[in-house]
């Protein structure tokens, strides 16, 4: 049990999400944890809709971010971070219990090796919309991520967290993980908490791109240890909508691609890359096997959710596709005017 708890920083990037930041933030009002070591911090990107109302509601402290992008606010919201550990909470995240920051702080106190932590699982709730519901089930909010096996929250089908290789350590509520040269699991963002002078001293520029900060530490160092939380976080992805999982998958490979230059190549095996994207491919062209893992998931848990699974592969190959095509005839960065969470 911890004496004495540091002071923490809680950066989210925010356009346009009052819908989904209320319930963020009243999940952080809850938390048993010390009120006067919390910080709140805010890179908006010009919301208009009541976003800024709620952040004041709850004290939080709002910086400017022109760029608009989640990944340029929070640097925006980096840079004016005073504590000593930096949590990565996006606005559509919950916390869902009282003792979720003192579960991701004390891991770290009791090893100061460890560079940051995040939790294992995405939380299932029965309320949530049927695709929040799946992204919880699969852990992960990108299909494509279950064919490359470099997820990195618990996926029901194959019953593990991450398919990369490492080596671990299990402690009762927790798991001490070390990286290498083998593959980095894509860990950074819902809920991630980094060290705040290993944060910093590895952000360069304008954009954050939470993935790339640990690949980028074991090209440097070779090695990097993390905390695996036993807990969860509720993300609210999408909920009921399709159309907005298909513009999500649309922004997520064109942004991907615009900023290709500036992300850290990959640790993982570029055979294991092409033989995942093979698969996938195969599946969505012949669905059956997509049909049969919908199956599979609901005979682990009874869920109707998995039977979006199919649709979602589909929408994703298609969207990709369209996404890389539009890349290679006008490589921009996507639009966030009229971006709303």
């Amino acid at each position: 049990m911890v004496n004495v708890y540091p002071k923490i920083s809680i950066i989210t990037a925010t356009l346009n999400a009052v819908l989904v930041l209320e319930k963020c933030y009243k999940s952080l009002s809850e938390q048993d944890y010390p009120k006067e070591k919390i910080e709140l911090l805010i890179g908006d990107g010009g919301s208009t809709d009541g976003t800024l109302e709620v952040a004041k509601k709850y004290g939080a402290k709002v910086f400017s971010n022109p760029l608009k992008t989640a990944e340029a606010g929070k640097v925006v919201a980096l840079r004016e971070a005073t504590g000593d550990f930096i949590i990565l909470i996006d606005s559509d995240n919950i916390l869902p219990d009282k003792n979720w920051l003192k579960q991701m702080i004390e891991p770290l106190i009791e090893h100061p090796e460890a560079v940051g932590s995040e939790p294992r699982t995405y939380t299932w709730r029965k309320e949530d919309g049927f695709i929040t519901r799946y992204c919880a089930l699969i852990g992960m909010n990108d299909p494509i991520v279950s064919f490359l096996g470099n997820y990195d929250r618990l996926n029901l089908l194959t019953g593990m967290w991450t398919e990369i290789q490492h080596d671990e350590k299990d402690f009762p509520n927790y798991i001490l993980a070390t990286f290498d040269q083998r593959g980095m699991p894509t860990i950074g963002a819902n809920g991630t908490v980094f060290r705040s002078d290993f944060l910093k001293s590895r952000v360069v520029g304008d954009y954050l791109f939470d993935i790339d900060i640990l690949a980028k530490e074991i090209k440097t160092n070779k090695t990097v240890r993390f905390i695996k939380t036993k807990n969860g976080i509720i993300h609210s992805y999408c909920e009921n909508d399709i159309a907005k999982f298909a513009r999500k998958q649309r922004r997520r490979v064109k942004d991907y691609l615009y900023h290709q230059s500036q992300k850290a190549r990959s640790v993982d095996s570029p055979f294991l890359k092409k033989t995942g994207m093979l698969t996938f491919i195969i599946y969505c062209v012949t669905i059956l096997p997509l049909v049969y893992q919908s199956i599979k998931g609901y005979i682990i848990k009874k869920d109707t959710a998995w039977f979006f699974h199919p649709l979602a592969c589909e929408i994703t190959l298609v969207e990709y596709s369209f996404g890389i095509l539009e890349s290679k005839i006008n490589n921009a960065e996507v639009s966030r005017e009229n971006w709303k969470q």
